[in-house]
């Protein structure tokens, strides 16, 4: 059985056991809850890549039905679909390159019995025999600092406020640091995020140094025993240098007050400006240390194989991705269930 059956079967089977739960009312434990919030993630996953599934599959299918046979022409049209699906030329050529070798070493001829393999070998390009995590890097001890950065415009606030929510509904005791203080209405805009979701919130006026802000905004997680210290900066990426030196002097201030410095740097990329996105994170990866990616708005493109060329292009894994709007809309990224969401309609 391949990859994406056995994805596919065990979500069946947490559907089936919800149900039996449900059916069941002498049943309350951890595990029914465990595999209901299992079963709302896999939704949201399915929701959310409706545009690219209903572009991108719906392509896969068609040529599929076109040709029976593999031949040159089925290679170069399958080549096309998943460029245009922003999954990046490199990663598609790497990517043609082993389907074009598992053909041949496996003498596969029917187009139907290579669509799992097409599946299969996309998975394997992301994970690349890497130990993936996208769990946050959590302090042993004292507050976990993450800094968030990003351009203006990709939704680097709302991520962060929806970060917050879900930690606090985690049991975490979260402040807000608004760090952004050159760009006008970036504190006031994070500061109403706070009071949405009832959060505390530390900043001071706008266009003092953003450096000082977390020094005082770290003092008081410190003081006050916060769990979580989430930081809003800058994102003129269009003066790198000055960019590079207030991210080299915050992370010099957080690693003067917190043993072992900033625990998570996290990149905002917004979905729909497609191969721009890489771009910008290829140009922070110079500037800063990035542990982790936050794509936004991955539901309002048609493009959404950019989780794939991302992991290739700069070797950074994706830790959360917006699904939607809401507060509740911001999900831990899960392989398992991209590949899922992605191909359901395809299998």
């Amino acid at each position: 059985m391949g990859l994406f059956n056995k994805i596919k079967n065990m979500f069946k089977d947490k559907e089936i056991q919800t149900t039996e739960n449900e059916s069941n009312k002498e049943v309350i434990s951890s595990d029914k809850c465990d595999t209901n919030t299992q079963k709302v993630e896999i939704t949201k996953y399915e929701k959310g890549l409706t545009k690219t599934r209903t572009s991108f599959v719906s392509n896969l299918v068609n040529l599929t039905n076109k040709y029976k046979k593999i031949n040159e022409e089925y290679f170069e049209e399958l080549e096309e679909i998943l460029i245009m699906a922003d999954i990046g030329v490199n990663t598609v050529m790497e990517f043609m390159d082993r389907l074009r070798s598992r053909v041949r070493q496996e003498k596969i001829e029917d187009t139907e019995l290579l669509k799992e393999v097409i599946v299969d070998e996309l998975f394997i390009i992301y994970v690349n025999d890497d130990v993936l995590t996208s769990k946050i890097n959590y302090a042993k001890e004292g507050p976990t600092i993450i800094l968030f950065v990003g351009v203006n415009g990709v939704g680097k606030t709302t991520t962060i406020g929806k970060l917050a929510y879900n930690l606090k509904n985690e049991g975490k005791k979260v402040l807000l640091v608004g760090a952004d203080t050159f760009r006008a209405g970036a504190i006031e805009q994070l500061n109403e995020w706070s009071k949405k979701i009832d959060i505390d919130f530390y900043s001071k006026e706008e266009g003092c140094d953003p450096s000082s802000v977390v020094y005082d905004g770290i003092v008081r997680a410190k003081e006050e025993n916060y769990d979580v210290v989430l930081i809003d900066t800058a994102g003129r990426l269009q003066n790198k240098v000055n960019l590079m030196k207030e991210l080299e002097k915050m992370n010099k201030v957080v690693s003067s007050l917190i043993e072992g410095g900033t625990h998570e740097t996290l990149l905002v990329i917004d979905a729909t400006t497609g191969q721009n996105g890489i771009s910008q994170a290829k140009n922070f990866k110079e500037i800063t240390n990035i542990t982790g990616i936050v794509l936004t708005k991955l539901d309002g493109t048609a493009k959404g194989g950019i989780v794939l060329a991302i992991k290739e292009e700069v070797n950074i894994p994706v830790k959360y991705i917006g699904l939607g709007e809401s507060k509740e809309d911001l999900q831990v990224f899960d392989i398992e269930k991209y590949i899922y969401g992605l191909f359901k309609d395809f299998m």
